[in-house]
């Protein structure tokens, strides 16, 4: 049934091509989307999609480069899908030429939604840079808003190809090494397959509805792989412990009845935390948080279903073929063993558990110190690699064009309000608030509160019907709208009162209020997650100071991992990384999957240490043997995990390089510091209290000894 299952999934998937969409990080009916909308099809302005760099040998004046600019300009022009073009040419607009001469702009905005903008921008491309583009004396470079985002998923493809090549033999080497088997290593990479094309063609159909970006897909799908693993790792561990039996499918009974309950609370854990994303009215978010949930379930189905039907076939065969038996120490082979490393470890960390709870706390506050310094944004053109020519268009337009309103340059729009003493007071108003250089519109050019004349043939283009529109040009620091300095501009400028409700459009706008929208509900989707995970590990747990405790020490884990992230990307710690800075949408999702997957570590350790508690074992014997049980299984999910995601700094990506570096310290972090040292150390100092719960008696007085406890 499973294998069935696979080849549809597995058909669907390939007959979906190119279906899945691009991230966008702009909430849905956003206002600086309308106002861009106005702009762009009331006045014929705004911002580009597309931007057009000719450089000509000489002067882009010289007759032959001026008629080629003529001639690229007019074949813009004459496209259908073209809303607008601006260019040098043919009235050698001041602003649109380089100070050297030798370099010219055109801008192109398109009809239609993003999804058209980008392939008519690709295409446009495509037919004007190259070698084979006719464009006489002229070679045109793109770039623009539309272009960078092609070529992000292009870069995001290669680099996930890239580092599916680098990760898998080493995943695998982890697998045999920590099953010991052939057979058991395989095991979990047809668990994650079964995962991730079941939830692929589950997520066909359901992207008409929220349509699923490509990056949230690519990070939904490397989770999913990773909770097959730890699913896997979890059932055959306990499937082997029950080796006494000799019978499988008495077996695999077994590990279900405790193990497989770990796998249900752990998905229902990891789910519950991606599915608060969906309270965030942001597309990609939204995304991840529908395909996150969708290959959770699948993963967990998978590992229920398809690894015990495997176990029950494969039998006694499931301990063969061993390629590093010659290499492998015999205390590795008995996790049961009383004297076993991490047994003494949690005898050793109950010994000094005051000394090991301070400093451990004291090293996550230091490493989460640098993130009081995080600047947001979203960097565009700097999240790619800096040999990208995309890239290189886009600082050349910023750096040589940044003066032009083409650059992104805040646009308002004043609906009904045609000229008079309102608008020229707003005007001059709106020219002091700090990072404006200048305003223009139709009463005039206004710098630091005073007016200058406008040409009359240049005002018309400031007023129509519609109402008034003002085109603000920025300083230097805030030239780059999507950087901090960016949306506080657009945030000052929105904060002035206008004699009718002003629209503001512009990319510093729309990183305003995609920062609103995650300021707003950021907070609602982390109490939802913390309190799904509360209430599923109080039920399985049977205990209040448990899931408090667990919460407190991965809110500890996930702002030590953020400020390793902070220092690295954005200050620079280490060589070779720019320090551009962390993307917003970037934390809620790092939040969603870190604070589900050291979750997940948690129920795997509480799972055997709960065992062990309700055979009657005292609260050290049950910490050191649930420990001795089940620190090789997190640990060694944890560095499958982190070799997959850490595999995606191989991309020239900014944003897959976050994500894959944070996810994997976060896992690290989690396995040794986190789970290993902190939880023996709390669990030790709270004694019987870790097993309180109100209107329950006798929770730890009614346990009876065990005797020759494990870890003594």
């Amino acid at each position: 049934m499973a294998c069935a299952v696979a080849g549809v999934a597995a058909w669907a998937v390939a007959g979906s091509g190119g279906r899945f969409a691009a991230e966008s990080w702009v909430p849905d009916g956003a206002p600086s989307v309308r106002a861009e909308a106005v702009l762009a099809s009331r006045f014929g302005v705004g911002d580009p999609q597309l931007v057009l760099i000719a450089a000509a040998p000489g002067s882009v004046d010289e007759p032959s480069a001026a008629r080629a600019g003529r001639v690229l300009v007019a074949g813009l022009d004459a496209d259908p899908r073209t809303e607008w073009v601006r260019g040098y040419w043919p009235a050698r607009v001041p602003g649109l030429r380089a100070h050297d001469g030798h370099r010219a702009l055109v801008l192109v905005r398109f009809r239609g939604g993003e999804h058209v903008a980008r392939e008519a921008a690709d295409e446009v491309a495509a037919r004007y840079t190259g070698r084979k583009a006719s464009t006489g004396p002229l070679r045109v470079a793109a770039g623009g808003r539309a272009v960078e985002l092609s070529e992000s998923e292009r870069l995001s493809k290669y680099g996930l190809r890239l580092a599916e090549m680098v990760a898998a033999p080493l995943v695998l080497a982890v697998l045999l090494w920590v099953f010991g088997s052939v057979p058991a290593a395989v095991l979990p990479v047809l668990v994650g397959a079964f995962a991730v094309l079941t939830a692929t063609a589950l997520l066909r159909p359901l992207d008409f509805v929220v349509p699923a970006s490509s990056f949230a897909l690519s990070v939904a799908t490397a989770l999913g792989f990773g909770l097959a693993v730890d699913y896997s790792l979890l059932l055959v561990s306990r499937y082997r412990e029950e080796a006494a039996v000799r019978v499988p499918a008495r077996m695999v009974v077994a590990a279900l009845r405790t193990a497989g309950r770990a796998v249900v609370v752990s998905a229902g854990t990891v789910a519950a935390a991606l599915c608060t994303l969906l309270v965030i009215p942001l597309p990609m978010l939204r995304s991840l948080a529908l395909a996150g949930g969708v290959v959770v379930v699948t993963a967990a189905v998978g590992a229920l279903v398809v690894v015990p039907a495997l176990l029950v076939l494969l039998g006694e065969h499931i301990d063969r073929w061993d390629v590093f038996a010659r290499v492998r120490r015999a205390r590795w082979r008995d996790p049961d063993s009383g004297e076993g490393r991490w047994a003494r470890l949690a005898r050793w960390v109950a010994e000094r558990p005051v000394s090991i709870t301070v400093a451990g706390c004291t090293l996550l506050v230091l490493l989460a110190a640098p993130s009081l310094q995080v600047r947001f944004g979203m960097y565009a053109h700097r999240t790619l690699p800096g040999s990208s020519p995309v890239a290189a268009t886009a600082r050349a337009w910023r750096e040589d064009f940044g003066a032009t309103a083409g650059a992104g340059g805040p646009g308002v729009v004043l609906p009904g309000l045609h000229g008079g003493m309102a608008l020229d007071g707003y005007a001059r108003t709106l020219s002091r608030v700090p990072g404006v250089a200048r305003v223009d519109t139709v009463t005039g050019t206004y710098r630091s509160g005073a007016r200058e004349a406008v040409p009359a043939e240049r005002a018309a283009l400031f007023d129509n019907g519609y109402g008034s529109r003002l085109e603000v040009l920025t300083r230097s620091y805030a030239r780059d709208p999507l950087t901090p300095e960016g949306s506080e501009l657009a945030r000052r400028i929105r904060a002035v009162s206008a004699p009718v409700p002003a629209a503001v459009a512009g990319l510093g706008a729309r990183l305003a209020d995609t920062e609103q929208a995650l300021t707003r509900r950021l907070p609602l989707a982390v109490g939802l997650a913390c309190g799904a995970a509360f209430l599923l590990l109080l039920l399985y747990t049977r205990s209040l100071l448990v899931p408090v405790k667990a919460l407190l020490l991965n809110g500890l884990s996930l702002a030590a991992t953020f400020g390793i992230l902070v220092a690295v990307f954005q200050q620079g710690l280490l060589p070779g990384v720019s320090g551009a800075g962390i993307t917003d949408v970037l934390v809620p999702l790092m939040f969603a999957v870190a604070f589900g997957l050291s979750m997940d570590y948690e129920v795997f350790l509480l799972s055997r240490i709960l065992e062990e508690h309700r055979r009657g074992a005292p609260t050290p014997v049950a910490v050191a043997a649930g420990l001795q049980r089940t620190g090789r299984l997190f640990t060694s999910a944890a560095l499958v995990f982190a070799v997959s995601m850490s595999s995606l700094a191989l991309a020239g990506l900014l944003h897959l390089r976050v994500v894959g570096v944070g996810l994997a310290v976060a896992v690290l972090l989690d396995c040794t510091l986190v789970r290993a040292l902190l939880v023996p150390a709390v669990m030790r100092l709270a004694g019987p209290a870790n097993w309180w719960l109100p209107g329950r008696r006798g929770c730890s007085a009614s346990r009876r000894a065990v005797p020759n406890p494990p870890s003594q």
